[in-house]
């Protein structure tokens, strides 16, 4: 299922993990592990925020990819389910008409 992971990091935790250079390197493993369709990195709420679209095979996979993000920068997470245009037209076809 394809989801979209929000990761919001915790300022005081980030700005250490960037003084120690582990940051970047915490950022590039997950990436790695996740195989994102997109990662796009910003600010809200004040924190370093990071989306990634991806596809999750198995929920069993979230402890393994949310760790290293909990453990690394004492991240906020969250999974949502997405679709894309494609999924939206499959979706809204399959509807009954309205009357």
């Amino acid at each position: 299922m394809r989801m979209l992971l929000k990761v919001e990091m915790n300022t005081a935790a980030s700005n250490e993990a960037i003084k120690q250079g582990a940051l970047q390197r915490t950022v590039e493993r997950a990436l790695e592990a996740i195989g994102p369709e997109a990662a796009y990195f910003t600010v809200e709420n004040g924190c370093r925020t990071a989306y990634i679209f991806f596809d999750l095979a198995d929920p069993s996979q979230m402890p393994k990819i949310s760790e290293p993000f909990f453990l690394g920068v004492d991240a906020k997470i969250h999974y949502s389910p997405v679709m894309n245009r494609e999924d939206l037209a499959k979706g809204l076809a399959a509807l009954e008409p309205q009357k």
